[in-house]
């Protein structure tokens, strides 16, 4: 699988999205050519989980071709990493969303840890000279400075982050039609967790993590649940309907400014109420989640514990039903 995985890095050190790598390819046509579609990407665990995997292959066995493999993939996100410390969704660059700062799916994230375990230099990475190791150390610095500078403030407060943001203001930005420019209900989350995962955070490291989780308890919503179900066409459906009995549910974007739970379908129109985006969107998208419940209640107040910290030992505790729940019914 290993000797598969290597036949798809592309001469930029990279490898594509979206494409089964423990098939090898039967032609060159089978690898995806530079320059365009999945190529060179950080997208869907794309470059970051084969790096992950060849790591371990070469600490077992010890073989330079699978050394020298992720040795490339090191030399690639280093060489994607824009100045200001954010990494875009493609690299080379291709203009449009794709060269925005990608928090979204968790690329940026995961290009952060692999070069943190990398400059680390503990098994399986332990093989890693030490010139790659120290430029992966630095390169997780200015991504760390970049995460706390682009956390978005609402009246002086920190907040979350956007899915995407401008790779020269850092201003949250437009992604695909229906992801606009927005607080992330979803991507926050492994932001926050990995902020959390630092040793001996700074006090701007605290206070982005503690910003975060205040804003994750302020917009949380209760008393709906999501359901699927099968409409008078035969058709499946998404739907939110009153439970007061829910778990607590999330919006994968929050208007920048109100912080109210908006929806677009692919013709980018803001809407307040799930209910109104096309069918394809509402299966095709999760605009609603449970994505921070687990880091509010249990792994948040570890953190705090373990750093000494002040904090409340809920913090999802607050929050309000979805105001824009119209006719709400029960199931």
């Amino acid at each position: 699988m290993a000797d598969s995985v290597i036949q798809y890095q592309s001469r930029h050190g990279g490898w594509p999205k979206s494409t089964d790598l423990a098939v090898a390819p039967r032609s060159p046509d089978d690898i995806p050519p530079p320059g365009g579609g999945r190529a060179d990407s950080l997208d869907n665990d794309a470059t970051t989980l084969p790096m992950q995997f060849l790591a371990r292959v070469a600490h077992a066995t010890g073989e330079a071709r699978y050394r020298e493999a992720f040795s490339r993939g090191v030399d690639y996100l280093l060489a994607a990493q824009y100045p200001n410390g954010g990494w875009p969704q493609f690299y080379p660059l291709r203009g449009e969303y794709y060269s925005r700062i990608t928090y979204n799916d968790g690329a940026m994230v995961r290009a952060l840890t692999v070069l943190r375990d990398t400059a680390a230099g503990r098994p399986p990475y332990d093989f890693v000279d030490a010139i790659r190791r120290a430029r992966a150390g630095a390169a997780v610095e200015r991504g760390i400075d970049c995460i706390v500078r682009s956390q978005i403030r609402q009246d002086g407060k920190l907040t979350a982050w956007g899915a995407q943001h401008d790779e020269q203001t850092l201003a949250p930005a437009w992604a695909r039609t229906y992801e606009p420019p927005s607080l992330s209900g979803s991507e926050s989350v492994g932001v926050v967790r990995f902020l959390m995962e630092i040793e001996q955070p700074t006090p701007a490291i605290v206070a982005a993590v503690q910003g975060a989780v205040e804003w994750f308890g302020a917009v949380t919503i209760r008393g709906l649940r999501l359901e699927e179900f099968i409409d008078a066409e035969g058709r499946k459906d998404r739907r939110v309907v009153a439970a007061s009995a829910a778990a607590p549910l999330w919006a994968r974007f929050y208007e920048l400014g109100t912080n109210r739970p908006i929806f677009l379908g692919r013709d980018s129109v803001v809407r307040y109420s799930f209910a109104e985006i096309e069918l394809e969107r509402r299966i095709g998208y999760q605009y609603y989640g449970t994505w921070p419940a687990t880091l509010l209640s249990r792994d948040y107040p570890n953190w705090r514990l373990k750093h000494n910290l002040a904090g409340r030992d809920r913090p999802f505790a607050a929050g309000t039903p979805d105001p824009n729940l119209t006719n709400p019914q029960e199931p």
